[in-house]
Order: structure tokens, then C-alpha cells, then sequence
């Protein structure tokens, strides 16, 4: 799913909202929780998953066309970690497909 089709959805279950007024809520939404992961603020969606920011530390590298090492900087790295209901709804999902 794109983010179009959150709007598409979100719409659908809003008729009366605008397609501008929607555009706007899930921008709004992800400007949001961007901000937040900027911050190094930690994201809890209950039932779904959390988001957070790991530190990744410095290292060497390797040019996988050269083979030259180079040196790779500290960064911060966003991550999901998916909630146990949303497993359990992905898990019963697989088992009905099969």
C-alpha cells in the first residue's frame, strides 16, 4: 500500500472529507512522526507496532566495486517492530491463503 492509497481508504471511510482535506490529515501524520524519530522520540501504535531510532556506531566498509575500505559514519537508523496483534493478524492471514 502507498501512501495514495491510505488516503484512497481514508477517504472511503470519510465521504465527507475533501481529497485536499485528507492529503492533509496523513501528511500531517507522517510530518508528525517523522518529527518525533528526528527527536529520537520513541512512536507505540497499540495493536500495530512501535517505531524507534537505533545508533549505529562507526565502522570500515568495503567498496563492493573497488574493494577499497573506506570509513562509514555513526548514524541513527529508523526501525519498525511489529506489534503482537498485527503478527498474529498476518500470521491468520498466510494460514487462510495456504
Amino acid at each position: 500500500m502507498t501512501k495514495r492509497g491510505i488516503i484512497e481508504k481514508l477517504l472511503e471511510l470519510h465521504p465527507t472529507l475533501s481529497r485536499r482535506e485528507g492529503e492533509t490529515i496523513v501528511n500531517a501524520l507522517f510530518d508528525a512522526m517523522t518529527e518525533a524519530l528526528a527527536h529520537g522520540s520513541r512512536i507505540e501504535i497499540r495493536g500495530f507496532g512501535s517505531l524507534g531510532v537505533k545508533q549505529r556506531r562507526a565502522r570500515q566498509g568495503r567498496n563492493p566495486k573497488t574493494g577499497v575500505l573506506v570509513e562509514v559514519d555513526a548514524k541513527q537508523i529508523p526501525f519498525f517492530r511489529a506489534g503482537k496483534e498485527l503478527r498474529i493478524d498476518v500470521n491468520g492471514a498466510q494460514d487462510q491463503a495456504r
